[in-house]
């Protein structure tokens, strides 16, 4: 082999997985909308005794070279508890970064399918990092702006390998843009007369009651979430049901960062029926950081403490099947939008939303949100 031959082998040291961690850093290095996740937070997402999602998947990370220089990553990965729920037979890829030549991303998604092919896999399927209950989905379209908090980015000529490859849309993934003041402005008058309207027929009618998070009683509120979480989203595309281990993970990393203004929970007679969870945009405070701990925690500290987050997502929302037709959604974005004016919030985002979700993508675009982003999970046959 030649000092600058292609080659593509499975980490297995803690030189190549420092290599894979850190590869992406340096891809991005001089990208003016790239966010670097904290490199602690990347790092821990491949101790597979600690984070969750090893406890029910098998996973490889393969790491691309030229002669010592690192090109390219990219993870396989079969999640059982997916393929169980879907009866599948579906193998994952996720964490694509490569440099741009094409071979070296032919070289990477080529290792991915091998792998996945030689455990009995028929299709696969990305990118995934490493659900739906994390990261998920190649930007498409709107490069010209940074990611929210747990949203991807990545160059425009990532799509251009991933479809020479041989790989084609599953299902696009879109991204809502809206000004919180066309909802209700920062002094509380209510911009948007028509949702007024139909949030106060839906309180006085229904029973229902929309309350903010308790984050004095945590523990017991994410045993709440649970109960709705895993019935709330079951026929949504792609999704898969997370156990208590994972749950609880999630809910502890975001417990910092959390805004209780913008946790919901929508109860009848003291039963939750349904979750919304708003979160500030702390990518606003780790850009520029890369990714080192004291910086980032600096920042993110001064941000929560000054108030500085204007922007924010809207990252789950759901209710329950037999409440879904009682406007319980409609009561979740009017809430938010009037906690969220009042505390600096200016424009949210609201993703990401499947393009196969007509009751989702119509309440928005009633809420006046536009598409400005989209992102593409593809699939590709391997039998």
């Amino acid at each position: 082999m030649s000092s600058r031959e292609l080659h593509v082998e499975p980490v297995r040291t803690p030189k190549q997985l420092k290599q894979f961690v850190d590869f992406p850093y340096h891809l991005y290095r001089n990208n003016p909308y790239w966010v670097p996740p904290l490199r602690m937070d990347r790092k821990a997402m491949f101790d597979r005794q600690k984070f969750p999602f090893y406890e029910h998947a098998d996973v490889e990370l393969f790491l691309a070279l030229r002669g010592d220089e690192p090109v390219g990553t990219i993870t396989a990965h079969i999640n059982h508890i997916h393929n169980q729920f879907h009866n599948e037979k579906a193998g994952f890829f996720g964490f694509f970064e490569c440099v741009q030549d094409y071979q070296v991303a032919e070289a990477l998604l080529n290792a991915a399918a091998d792998w996945v092919r030689e455990r009995g896999m028929d299709v696969l399927r990305g990118p995934m990092n490493f659900s739906t209950n994390e990261e998920c989905g190649l930007l498409v379209d709107g490069f010209d702006s940074s990611p929210v908090v747990m949203m991807t980015y990545n160059p425009p000529y990532y799509a251009e390998f991933i479809e020479r490859a041989g790989f084609t849309k599953a299902q696009d993934l879109y991204a809502y843009w809206l000004d919180t003041d066309e909802v209700v402005s920062k002094d509380g008058v209510v911009r948007n007369e028509k949702l007024a309207r139909v949030v106060e027929k839906v309180r006085a009618r229904s029973g229902i009651v929309v309350r903010k998070i308790n984050m004095k009683d945590f523990d017991n509120e994410v045993e709440r979430v649970k109960k709705v979480y895993n019935s709330a989203w079951e026929k949504n595309w792609g999704f898969v049901p997370m156990t208590d281990s994972e749950f609880d993970h999630l809910a502890e990393n975001l417990k910092m960062v959390l805004d209780p203004n913008l946790v919901l929970l929508a109860e009848i007679d003291g039963e939750p029926v349904g979750f919304s969870l708003t979160l500030p945009d702390i990518n606003q405070a780790l850009k520029g950081t890369d990714g080192r701990l004291i910086p980032a925690l600096v920042r993110l500290l001064w941000y929560k403490t000054f108030k500085k987050f204007t922007v924010c997502r809207v990252f789950a929302m759901g209710v329950v099947e037999q409440h879904r037709m009682k406007g319980i959604s409609a009561l979740f974005y009017y809430d938010t939008a009037i906690n969220a004016a009042p505390r600096g919030y200016t424009h949210a985002e609201m993703s990401w939303i499947l393009e196969s979700n007509l009751m989702m993508n119509r309440d928005i675009q009633f809420m006046g949100g536009k598409i400005y982003k989209t992102y593409r999970v593809y699939d590709k046959p391997l039998r």
